[in-house]
C-alpha cells in the first residue's frame, strides 16, 4: 500500500540502541539518576543480578554495578539505588593493572586516590598480513616481545603490590596480556585475590592509571538508548 512500510517497521523490532558506558562516584549518584530520569521519562528499578537495572519510558535503560561486590558489608539505604551508592562509596582498596601492547600502567588505590603507581612503555608489535616464512619471522617477534613485556610488567607490579595491603585486583586493557601477567609466578602472593571486572582502557600512561584509579572505586553505569525509529 502507498505510505505503508511493513519491512522497515519489521526491521525497527529487532534494532537495538546505542550503548555507552559512564563512572560515576557513588556520592554522585542519586543526582546522575535524577538527571537521567528527567531526560528519559519515569523509571522503573529492578534488582538484576548483575546490579540495578533502571527502565525508562521512552524504552532507555540504565544499569548500575557497583565497584566490588559487598562482601558481608552491604550498603545502606532504603532503596536500591541509594544501598548501591553507599556500597560503592565504602573506602576500600584495589591493585590495578592495566596493560596494552604499547605499555602498562600498575598501581595501588584507594577511594579514587593512587597509593602506590609505576607505568611504562613497551611494544609488542601488531600482527602481519605477510605470508609465508616472513609471517613465521613475524609471528616469533612477535611472540618474544609479549613475552618480554609479561616479565617486565609482572616485576613491576610485584615492587608496586608488595609493601601495599589491598582485597581486589582490577585489570585492564589487553585482556590477554593482562592474563598472562596476572599469571606470572612473581604475582603469587595476590593469585588468590578476586579480580573486578575488565577496564577498557588505551595505553596506559599516567593519566590513564589516574582516571582508572577513580573508575575502579565508582559505579560502572551502562546507558542502552532507545532504537531509533
Amino acid at each position: 500500500m502507498p505510505g505503508s512500510r511493513p519491512e522497515q517497521g519489521h526491521a525497527a523490532q529487532g534494532r537495538v540502541g546505542s550503548t555507552r558506558t559512564a563512572f560515576i562516584p557513588g556520592p554522585r549518584l542519586a543526582g546522575w539518576v535524577e538527571r537521567f530520569a528527567a531526560s528519559h521519562g519515569d523509571l522503573g528499578y529492578e534488582d538484576h543480578d548483575d546490579g540495578v537495572r533502571l527502565a525508562a519510558a521512552d524504552g532507555a535503560t540504565a544499569l548500575l554495578v557497583a565497584p566490588w561486590p559487598d562482601d558481608g558489608r552491604p550498603g545502606r539505604g532504603s532503596g536500591l539505588v541509594e544501598r548501591l551508592a553507599s556500597l560503592a562509596s565504602q573506602p576500600r582498596t584495589v591493585g590495578l593493572l592495566l596493560v596494552r601492547r604499547g605499555g602498562y600502567g600498575v598501581a595501588v588505590a584507594s577511594e579514587g586516590v593512587i597509593l602506590a603507581a609505576k607505568t611504562g612503555s613497551k611494544y609488542v608489535q601488531s600482527r602481519t598480513a605477510a605470508g609465508g616464512q616472513s609471517q613465521q619471522r613475524f609471528a616469533r617477534r612477535r611472540a618474544n616481545q609479549a613475552d618480554a613485556m609479561v616479565e617486565a610488567v609482572a616485576e613491576q607490579a610485584r615492587l608496586v603490590f608488595g609493601g601495599q595491603v589491598f582485597g581486589y585486583i582490577l585489570p585492564g586493557g589487553d585482556r590477554g596480556l593482562a592474563d598472562e601477567v596476572l599469571a606470572h609466578p612473581a604475582l603469587k602472593p595476590w593469585a588468590g585475590l578476586p579480580r573486578l571486572a575488565y577496564l577498557d582502557v588505551p595505553d596506559p600512561r599516567a593519566a590513564v592509571l589516574k582516571k582508572a584509579a577513580a573508575d575502579a572505586c565508582a559505579v560502572r553505569v551502562t546507558v542502552t538508548d532507545p532504537p531509533p525509529w
